[in-house]
């Protein structure tokens, strides 16, 4: 099958500082075929230079599903060793991308996120659903075990509930996923756009630079033994506290107003 081009694959918005990213494959589900995923990668990239965009809000096309995981279709035309790799190395960029560009990002999760599209909402800093969204990573049910999945979903959910999902493949509801942390909050489908809107201004309302400073030491020290993780704050709020914007807050604190972050 003939892809359409890259800007019909994943389409762009941009309002008031905030990028919404549609997966435009909604006959497919939104699954992530390989020229999807380079948009993706290409796209992400000029984003994290972008000093306009503040926020990014990452949704699919249709509203039967957020995204189905990788194209099987696509994915059995060519099993050789050489494609796989290259398949799985983009996404894997991909989900990296996410936690290391410096904006937040949003998953705005209406229908189904299986598979690399439930790893999709897990490696988003924030998801909200609709009510009658599902998730699972189901790759297990296909003979593919969701190896990669895995590493968002674990770092998302407790151990039992994710090894239930990638063991069984089968489906939690919008609330199980809210109450094992893979979603932030579960609201009708007609709330959803208000929802996520909402949850873009408050993040509006903060210093850019702030919040990149601290989306980067959140994932840093994620990974590191406790000790280390102490030390290596420690110097990101040193540096904080040493800069404007903290400067400003803690004058408008004082002055009992709000603060006014200068100008990005």
């Amino acid at each position: 099958m003939t892809e359409t081009s890259p800007a019909e694959l994943l389409r762009e918005d941009r309002e008031d500082g905030v990028t919404r990213l549609t997966l435009n494959r909604p006959k497919a589900f939104n699954s992530l075929s390989g020229s999807l995923l380079m948009a993706l990668d290409a796209t992400l990239d000029a984003i994290a230079e972008d000093r306009r965009v503040r926020v990014v809000v990452i949704t699919g096309a249709g509203g039967r599903a957020f995204c189905a995981g990788h194209d099987l279709k696509e994915m059995g035309a060519d099993r050789s060793y050489e494609a796989l790799k290259a398949l799985f190395d983009r996404c894997s960029r991909v989900m990296l991308k996410l936690t290391r560009i410096p904006q937040p990002v949003i998953a705005r999760v209406e229908g189904i996120a299986t598979a690399a599209g439930c790893q999709l909402v897990a490696a988003c800093d924030l998801a909200i659903c609709g009510e009658d969204s599902r998730f699972a990573t189901s790759g297990v049910k296909y003979g593919l075990f969701c190896s990669t999945p895995m590493v968002a979903l674990s770092r998302n959910v407790p151990r039992k509930t994710a090894m239930e999902m990638l063991l069984t493949g089968d489906f939690i509801d919008a609330a199980e996923a809210h109450r094992s942390g893979l979603v932030n909050r579960v609201v009708p489908r007609a709330e959803l756009d208000a929802a996520v809107d909402a949850l873009a201004a408050r993040l509006l309302d903060k210093p850019r630079e702030v919040l990149a400073l601290g989306k980067r030491a959140f994932y840093a020290q994620l990974e590191m033994g406790l000790e280390e993780a102490y030390g290596m704050t420690t110097e990101v709020i040193v540096e904080n506290a040493l800069g404007r914007d903290f400067e400003e807050g803690l004058r408008a604190f004082l002055e009992k107003r709000k603060p006014v972050w200068a100008a990005e």
